[in-house]
């Protein structure tokens, strides 16, 4: 599969939290938690769970990122 996002974070997924419509894939990136909302139907057909290699895939034309001093 070809996508234009530039930004693919590898690591792997430690929680799989489905709420009503909306999940939360929470994936280390070594050793830095990112927190992904997907649908409850993409993880189903992805199949994701706890234990998986994978990629958060960031796609925008700006990210901004803080840290608290």
């Amino acid at each position: 599969m070809r996508i234009s996002a530039r930004n693919r974070l590898k690591g792997t997924i430690v929680e799989v939290k489905k709420g009503q419509t909306t999940a939360h894939v929470r994936i280390d990136v070594k050793g830095i938690i990112v927190t992904t909302a997907i649908t409850n139907e993409a993880v189903d057909e992805l199949g994701l769970k706890a234990g998986q290699e994978a990629y958060a895939i960031v796609k925008a034309s700006d990210v901004m990122v803080g840290l608290d001093n």
